[in-house]
Formats: C-alpha cells, structure tokens, sequence
C-alpha cells in the first residue's frame, strides 16, 4: 500500500497565514498605555496579565517575558482599501485602531491600562485578513469569542436597539453601551463562564504557529 503523501506548498493559504502570524508573534511586546503614534496596516494581539478574576488563566501565561496568551487579536486595514480608495488618513489606521482600544480600557474602573501590553506588525494589504484569522484559530482569544464586543464602536443615535455586548456587563464604563438593551446575565454570571471556559480551554502553552 503506498502512502499518500501530500506535496508541501508554500503558497497554500494556511501556509501563508501562518508566515504572517508568526512574524506577528516575533515581534516586541510594549505596553498598551504607552502606545505612540506610527504608520501602516496590519495585524495585532493585546495581552493582559492583571488580577480580574474572570481571566487568570490568561494572565498567567503572560506574566515575566512569556506573554503568551492574547486576551484579543484585530485587524487594521487601510481605509478605504476595499474600495480602491485611500484615505488621506489611512497610514495610521493600525495606531488609531489600538488607540480606540486604549480609549475603552481607559474609560472602566475595574481594568487597570498598566496591566495591558500589545505587540503587532505592519503588512501588505493583501496579507491582514488571512493573518488575522490564523491567529484568532490558533489562540482563540476570549475578547474574540467568548465575551463580545471589545471591539465594537458606539452606533450611533437612534441604534442602540441590540443587546449590551457582553464585554460592557462585565467592564462597564464606555458611555454608548449604557444604551444598549440590559442582557439577562450579570457580572457575576458572565465571570464564571469566562472562568468554565478558559479552564475546559486553556490557552495554548507557546507562541507557536504549527499546527498539531
């Protein structure tokens, strides 16, 4: 019987995406409250390594030099690329997306900005997405799955029909969410899901991009 050996191609997509990944992993982590402004596009992670009790399994895999477990993972592109069209501001699109994140850990009381650290890359448009979603499987931060709405910006007067994001119950503060309609769980009932889930899905041991 002859094995079925499948031919290595570099220009797969998943190879691809994981190029861009581990690029991202290899690059130096700073902290998020000391973030300055540059240029480019691309792809990054945020890490947390403080005390909140819903994500200790997370921030002990980032404590010391290891940071090893994104609390959330996002995207940049440049505005106005899908369209053909760039922006006169679109060269800082990736400074400005993590800025807003500053912006939303700055504006609760129980996330202290010290506790937070991100490290991230500038790459070819075309590169973002697939590196994004590469990332996003192999870690699955819980800011992405789990406990919505980190990312989410306010919608707008008159658009505030849906549902409080989850990530807004359990770190209230951001003015827009107050809007929002009240969910059925509370604080309480949320960090002990987090909890449920990162201790029956613990964050992988290493920065690694290898599939298993």
């Amino acid at each position: 019987m002859t094995d079925n050996i499948i031919p290595f191609n570099p220009l797969d997509k998943k190879h691809l995406g994981e190029s861009v990944g581990q690029a991202m992993l290899r690059q130096p982590v700073r902290p998020l409250g000391e973030l300055s402004r540059f240029s480019g596009a691309g792809v990054y992670a945020i890490y947390y390594a403080g005390d909140f009790p819903a994500y200790d399994e997370i921030a002990s895999r980032n404590r010391g030099d290891t940071f090893s477990a994104p609390i959330y993972v996002g995207k940049a592109v440049p505005e106005g690329a899908r369209k053909g069209k760039l922006s006169p501001d679109s060269t800082e699109t990736l400074y400005r997306r993590l800025n807003d994140h500053k912006k939303s850990i700055a504006k609760v009381d129980n996330l202290d900005m010290g506790d937070f650290f991100y490290r991230f890359l500038v790459v070819d448009d075309i590169w973002i997405p697939l590196g994004e979603s590469l990332l996003i499987a192999k870690f699955s931060p819980i800011w992405n799955h789990l406990i919505d709405g980190f990312g989410n910006h306010d919608p707008g007067k008159g658009r505030h029909a849906g549902l409080r994001p989850k990530w807004d119950v359990l770190h209230p503060g951001r003015p827009w969410a107050d809007k929002c309609q009240p969910r059925m769980e509370n604080q309480d009932q949320i960090i002990r899901e987090a909890q449920d889930h990162l201790r029956n899905n613990p964050p992988p041991d290493d920065n690694s991009m290898i599939s298993a």
